[in-house]
Formats: structure tokens, C-alpha cells, sequence
């Protein structure tokens, strides 16, 4: 009898939301992370800031109160007002290492007067033995981040 081992990746998180706002709006609102990014979701002390760099090999990062800096990534692609892919290194234990890659990727369509934005994080079974976990708690975090998203957008 041969027992085959199977390797159980974890789900994407995906999430769908309909913003009352414009394309452009809209992908400027998400991009603009400091205007909306819970403070509680941070790795630093007193957030000031989060940056997406607006290009191609950009840094994704966030600013504390005392200037001091926090790399969460980098960008892959900046395609406004279409779509923005980058590299989230933050791993399971919540620290950068610029090695380990999941990707966040998010596209903004049009749709009259609102814009259904499409946010994909995938590769978390890059995560290892935590990645059920990690993902569960990051699809709970996402949920929330995306929600002031929306409300910033629709403002």
C-alpha cells in the first residue's frame, strides 16, 4: 500500500467591494494607505504614514511619529487607475524579511458613477505550518482594512 502525501495550500483571501467613487478616486484613495490604514494594524510605534512608492520596484513601507521607517514590500506593478500588485514580506510572526513573497494584488473597474475593486492576497501557504492560521487572522485584519478603504473612497 503506498500513502500519498498531499500538500493542503491555503485559500487566497478575496474580497469584493463597490466603491462610490470613480476609477481614478478609487485607486488613488487605496494607494493613499495613511488616509485609511488602521493605526492598530501597525508595526510601529504612533503610525504617521503608510507609502506605496508609485512605481514599479517602489517600496511599500510605513513611517513611525519619530520618522523612523518599517518595510512591509515592494511594488510589482503600478498601473493606474487599473491595478496595483505587490510584494507584502512581512511573515508569519509579523517581520519583514525581504526574502519571503505573498502577493496583494488589487484591480479597480469601473462600474457608472462606483468602482468594483477586486483585492487578492495569495501565496499564503509560503506561510508553512501557520498558514491556515495566518490566513484566517489576515482575512479577519483585511475585512477591516478594506472597510475604512471603502469609507475613505466614498468620502
Amino acid at each position: 500500500m503506498t500513502i500519498e502525501a498531499r500538500r493542503i495550500t491555503a485559500a487566497p483571501i478575496r474580497k469584493t467591494l463597490r466603491v462610490k467613487a470613480n476609477r481614478q478616486k478609487a485607486f488613488d484613495t487605496f494607494v493613499a494607505m495613511g488616509g485609511w490604514w488602521l493605526k492598530s494594524h501597525s508595526l510601529v510605534e504612533g503610525q504617521k504614514d503608510v507609502i506605496i512608492e508609485p512605481r514599479a520596484g517602489g517600496r511599500w513601507y510605513e513611517i513611525a511619529a519619530d520618522g523612523s521607517e518599517q518595510s512591509w514590500g515592494r511594488v510589482i506593478a503600478y498601473e493606474a487607475p487599473e491595478r496595483l500588485h505587490l510584494i507584502w514580506a512581512l511573515t508569519a510572526d509579523w517581520r519583514y524579511d525581504p526574502d519571503f513573497e505573498t502577493n496583494v494584488e488589487v484591480r479597480f473597474a469601473e462600474d457608472g458613477d462606483h468602482t468594483i475593486v477586486t483585492f487578492e492576497h495569495r501565496d499564503l501557504d509560503r506561510f508553512g505550518d501557520r498558514a491556515e492560521d495566518t490566513r484566517n487572522g489576515m482575512d479577519a485584519g483585511w475585512g477591516e482594512l478594506l472597510a475604512g478603504f471603502e469609507r475613505a473612497a466614498g468620502a
